[in-house]
């Protein structure tokens, strides 16, 4: 059934430890299992900005729980470096350093594109062709990878099934009708993402799921959600995940409503100290009733810390 996923992006932050967030003592290599407990989808950043190896991914499915999903940001090199030019290779070598190690836990892929890259609808639809709609077609793209990366590659999956991908952009150009078109016709999500007034937020629906980035209300990456910004986002989940369009999210291009659910996404990624976001993303959690997933699960015991199974 379509549900209503909270999150938050990485989960490797100093300022989280030492009883800020992670109980005070928490060894480094817990802290995923402690924060895939509280939430059911986290980002994979650490992608962004290298390949992962295989291992690291296979681990992280390891240590997190059987309904749990991570969303996997796609590399800066194709985004940022590359400009969406030429990227085949790049991309096979994304999907063959070991994204299917995470297996049914493999959830949206996360495109960023910089703040300086324009719309320019040719070079966008030639990368949105690129992109594999099911783990076939990545299978198939990933075995086009440098040779270079021989020793580091995954390209068996267990299944086939669709893949999902979500697109951020941060230039005022793409406030174009034509751009949600493009998206809707390739079926990849438009990330609603709120970023304090500095980059466009634009909310059509061009996917049948909705990925939301939130960035901070007030000031970018630093300021946490107040109540009622926290009440504003609710009830456009609520909307989202069913199936309607929020009353208050202007938008560039109608859509006809829908009568099914769809599945919601909200990443958390304030602030720059990354302190906000835990605490933002499970204050959001209970205004949908979602307050009911599995706690902390770690307790200190005799021999170090341990999980155990939350109380209910």
């Amino acid at each position: 059934m379509p549900g209503i996923r909270i999150g938050i992006s990485g989960w490797r932050y100093a300022p989280w430890r030492g009883g800020a967030f992670y109980p005070a003592g928490l060894p480094q290599r817990a802290e995923l299992e402690y924060a895939a407990r509280l939430f059911s989808v986290i980002e994979i950043n650490g992608s962004f900005y290298s390949l992962q190896r295989p291992e690291c991914y296979a681990r992280w499915y390891v240590h997190t729980p059987a309904d749990f999903e991570f969303s996997v940001k796609g590399p800066r090199f194709i985004t940022h470096m590359l400009r969406l030019r030429e990227p085949r290779q790049a991309l096979a070598n994304f999907f063959a350093s070991g994204l299917f190690n995470l297996r049914e836990k493999l959830g949206p892929i996360l495109w960023q594109l910089p703040p300086t890259m324009r719309f320019e609808p040719e070079r966008l639809a030639a990368f949105l062709e690129l992109l594999p709609r099911d783990l076939r077609a990545a299978r198939a793209l990933a075995r086009r990878r440098a040779a270079w990366m021989k020793g580091r590659v995954r390209l068996a999956t267990v299944d086939d099934r669709p893949l999902r991908h979500a697109l951020e952009v941060r230039h005022a150009s793409f406030l174009d009708p034509r751009f949600i078109e493009l998206l809707r016709a390739h079926s990849v999500a438009l990330v609603v993402a709120d970023t304090a007034g500095h980059f466009p937020l634009l909310h059509d629906v061009t996917a049948g799921f909705v990925y939301v980035r939130l960035h901070g209300d007030r000031e970018l990456y630093r300021s946490g959600y107040g109540p009622r910004a926290l009440d504003r986002w609710a009830r456009r989940i609520r909307a989202w995940h069913a199936g309607a369009a929020p009353q208050d999210a202007p938008l560039l291009l109608p859509a006809a409503p829908r009568k099914s659910r769809r599945d919601v996404y909200c990443l958390f990624d304030n602030t720059d100290a990354k302190l906000r976001a835990p605490h933002d993303a499970r204050s959001l959690m209970r205004r949908l009733g979602l307050a009911s997933l599995p706690g902390p699960g770690f307790a200190r015991q005799s021999g170090g810390w341990s999980a155990v199974e939350a109380p209910r």
